[in-house]
């Protein structure tokens, strides 16, 4: 029995020799640059700041960003995407890949609606790694409820004025600028905007939430705006319909977090074959135990299952047709395989991954935040119950 990372992933039709060497370039700089430092930065509570322009290099920022802000559309579609982070999931360490692929919850949506010196601001700084810039929508008092959001930026001449806070923002303390959910209008959704607010305007001040669970890599803050005056052309899109631009970015959110979780459930598989094929008990290996083979096998089950409902949901995509639904089914199909993979590889392996610094100790614990980031299992049974007519 041979199973490695590559081995566990199911044939995909869609996949050509252009996407396999985008593979090959991504994965020699991972295994060079990333993967021998990620416990290190994992325990440091910090990716270092240098190794954002090295990503940048390799065009890990840039795939599927407009080539007039400095990235790479010409031949590129969803899969080169779906690449990045499936090969970052290999470090078995979510919060490095995080704070480097913080920018694509926010970025696509800034260069799809902003004014074009914001896109001409933003874009090449963050695609080239010279920047980074967050998503701000979660509140104290409200998260995926989108409509409950009570931030305000209340219109005066060429400014807007906010008020308010932002928690949970994944990015937040190293972030340039923050894409930010605010109420410009009344109650409801129909008073929702987005507003590209610099952070280190005054007014606004950051703390660190660096008590997490898991995704130790990768900073959380909570922001606090008090009477913070943003440019009104920093408005992103058309006033009070911010809803729109952000359940769209919802779904490549959604995506991104769904490739990962099915990624880090077969460093999972890898690590629980390779360990069982080597440990001994009771005169043989692991693996030649029926209960374990059985626990390897409904791991793998449950992992083609969900690359199978991937290739779904990013043909749709590639399509520009995606089901907000089947996303949001596909997300907890993921984070269910990714729980389950997590668990059974910590049975098989015993004591061993219960010791800080393995991958599948790491996954085990960042499990939860994958699960509820953008948009918990609750919500996402919820919201394709309705777009399914229900």
């Amino acid at each position: 029995m041979s199973l490695d990372f590559d081995g566990a992933r199911l044939p995909n039709p869609y996949l050509t020799e252009d996407h396999e060497a985008w593979r090959d370039q991504l994965r020699k700089f991972i295994d060079s640059e990333l993967m021998p430092y990620a416990n290190q930065w994992e325990e440091d509570h910090k990716v270092p700041d240098e190794i954002f322009p090295k990503a940048a290099e390799v065009g890990m920022f840039a795939v599927g960003y407009p080539e007039a802000y400095g990235g790479l559309t010409e031949g590129l579609d969803v899969w080169h995407g779906n690449i990045i982070y499936e090969e970052l999931a290999r470090l078995g360490a979510g919060g490095v890949g995080a704070a480097l692929t913080v920018h694509g919850i926010s970025l696509p949506t800034i260069l799809k609606l902003a004014s074009e010196e914001v896109k001409q601001e933003v874009g090449p700084a963050v695609i080239s790694g010279e920047k980074r810039i967050s998503l701000a929508v979660t509140e104290p008092g409200a998260g995926s409820d989108v409509a409950q959001l009570i931030t305000t930026a209340v219109c005066d001449g060429d400014f807007y004025i906010v008020n308010g806070s932002k928690t949970f923002i994944t990015g937040g303390m190293y972030s340039s600028w923050a894409s930010t959910a605010v109420r410009t209008g009344g109650e409801g959704l129909g008073g929702i905007s987005l507003l590209l607010i610099p952070l280190d305007a005054e007014g606004v001040s950051r703390t660190q939430l660096d008590k997490k669970q898991g995704w130790w890599a990768s900073d959380t803050a909570t922001l606090y705006f008090d009477n913070v005056r943003v440019p009104v052309g920093n408005l992103v899109g058309n006033e009070n319909e911010g809803f729109k631009a952000i359940m769209g970015n919802f779904n490549l959110e959604r995506m991104q977090l769904i490739v990962s979780m099915e990624a880090f459930a077969r460093v999972c598989l890898e690590d629980a074959v390779k360990w069982a094929q080597e440990r001994k008990t009771f005169g043989k290996t692991l693996s030649q135990h029926q209960v374990i083979r059985h626990k390897i096998a409904d791991m793998k089950q449950r992992i083609n299952a969900t690359q199978a409902y991937i290739q779904v949901c990013s043909k749709q995509l590639m399509d520009g047709k995606p089901n907000a639904g089947d996303i949001a089914m596909c997300k907890v199909q993921a984070s269910q395989t990714m729980e389950f993979c997590a668990r059974e590889a910590m049975q098989i392996m015993g004591g061993i991954s219960y010791i800080r610094g393995n991958r599948v100790e790491r996954i085990y614990r960042e499990v939860r935040v994958n699960a509820i980031g953008g948009g918990s299992e609750e919500i996402m049974r919820d919201l394709a119950s309705r777009q399914y007519g229900f």
